[in-house]
């Protein structure tokens, strides 16, 4: 274990701790039966994790606070700790401070995710969507009827130049479609045309059904935009049904982004599911993080007959690109063999552990998740094609580490611990950093006195 010299001086100081450590130690059951007690959890900025039972009176939110406030005046975000305290009172306190290359854990007690690419991310989230040569227009799309319509609600409006469309095309690197380029033919939507009149701004939202952007803020859906950290987005697959009208995907360089209903995104879509129409409108959840919801076949729809709630196309059944063996999910690895398998998560093993051997050669698994002694032969992970996100317990990681069999094509990874025992982790997570180069994980020894058992 490495003893750094602190730059946090208050956090790092025991006595910032103690009084937390004396709040976690609660009946001090173990120490009273001559044994070291052991508490441990995390404080961050916005929350902590503690093992504490019951509500905590103000005067104990008190105590976590104040190291709250000594990790922001330090600058920092998060600190996980173990202490071990003997009968005597002599403690040790373990803290483990953030590497720039690792996202904190969130409602779990694991370390967090190492990224061991820099700026990666899930495969989901850089996912292009699928050509649909034979999608064409909604038959409701009437180019006629819809500007007849927009010009009798908006008849002071003031209308884009066709030079202007096509620069706002030339940035987005797309051609419009017709119905939109009627629609800021009939207004361009820019505030300092409407000056000081706000009627005027919302007479074009009812006339739309949206609050419309102006034709030179229009954009596209970035999927980055809406990656949700790899702890929960490596799990994560886009599925989209062969009945579906909208690609389950988190971006498109075809969802032209045209307004908003206060919150989340209204785009049109040129790149429709294959059920769906080029020019449909969706809705972009902003608290989803892929697919979206169709809200109408067409522009003239949505500005004749306004927003239908028709939902997103949603995959229940995530078979066979997403599979969970164990722990109440399928019986064996056979069962979840298939070539679009892309999500393995593998849970307690109730016995004997599970072999690798059906899934090795897919050509699609990306992710693979196991529960520590889960595994019968960890080595068998070098096998797999290409995975790009492993989590696993720290013995399978000692194994692929000690034959140097980690596989290279790792865009991150995490260690499953038990409990909120950090410490042993940090080792081999920091050899793991090591192999790509990434920053190191910071752990600091505090020794302290709580005193002997009342």
């Amino acid at each position: 274990m490495v003893d750094q010299k602190p730059q946090w001086s208050s956090v790092r100081d025991f006595a910032t701790w103690e009084p937390v450590l004396r709040l976690m130690l609660g009946e001090d059951t173990e120490r009273r039966a001559g044994r070291p007690a052991r508490v441990a959890g995390r404080v961050g900025r916005h929350g902590w994790s503690l093992a504490l039972r019951g509500r905590m009176s103000p005067a104990e939110r008190a105590m976590v606070e104040h190291v709250q406030g000594a990790l922001v005046r330090g600058g920092g975000d998060e600190v996980a700790f173990t202490a071990e305290i003997r009968p005597t009172g002599r403690t040790t306190l373990g803290l483990v401070e953030p590497s720039p290359a690792v996202q904190a854990a969130i409602g779990y007690p694991g370390l967090g995710v190492l990224v061991l690419v820099d700026g990666s991310l899930p495969e989901p989230w850089r996912r292009l969507p699928d050509p649909t040569p034979g999608a064409v227009p909604a038959p409701s799309a009437d180019l006629e009827l819809l500007e007849r319509t927009l010009r009798e609600r908006l008849p002071d409006a003031i209308g884009a130049t066709e030079e202007e469309i096509t620069a706002a095309e030339e940035r987005l690197g797309v051609t419009l479609p017709d119905e939109l380029k009627v629609l800021y033919r009939v207004t361009r939507a820019r505030r300092e045309d409407w000056g000081d009149d706000y009627a005027a701004a919302d007479r074009v939202t009812d006339a739309v059904g949206y609050e419309l952007s102006a034709l030179d803020g229009l954009y596209s859906v970035d999927g980055a935009s809406r990656h949700p950290r790899w702890q929960f987005g490596a799990t994560k697959a886009v599925i989209t049904p062969p009945d579906a009208a909208v690609q389950g995907l988190a971006g498109s360089p075809g969802w032209i982004v045209f307004g908003s209903n206060g919150g989340d995104e209204i785009a049109v879509d040129l790149t429709p599911g294959p059920r769906g129409h080029v020019g449909q409108v969706i809705l972009v959840d902003h608290e989803q993080s892929l697919g979206a919801e169709l809200v109408a076949d067409s522009l003239t729809d949505l500005v004749l007959n306004g927003a239908r709630e028709e939902g997103r196309d949603r995959c229940e059944d995530q078979l066979p690109v997403v599979a969970s063996v164990g722990s109440g999910g399928l019986q064996s690895i056979q069962a979840a063999a298939h070539p679009a398998l892309e999500v393995l998560s593998i849970g307690e093993c109730n016995g004997t552990p599970f072999g690798l051997a059906p899934v090795t050669g897919l050509p699609r698994l990306r992710t693979l998740t196991a529960c520590p002694g889960a595994l019968d032969d960890p080595l068998e992970i070098a096998e797999l094609a290409g995975p790009e996100f492993l989590e696993l317990g720290l013995q399978e990681w000692r194994v692929l580490l000690d034959a140097g069999a980690v596989p290279r094509t790792l865009l991150a990874a995490a260690i499953k611990v038990q409990g909120q025992d950090h410490l042993p982790a940090v080792a081999v997570a920091n050899e793991i950093l090591a192999l790509w180069d990434r920053p190191q994980i910071i752990q600091t020894l505090l020794e302290g006195d709580l005193g002997p058992v009342a």
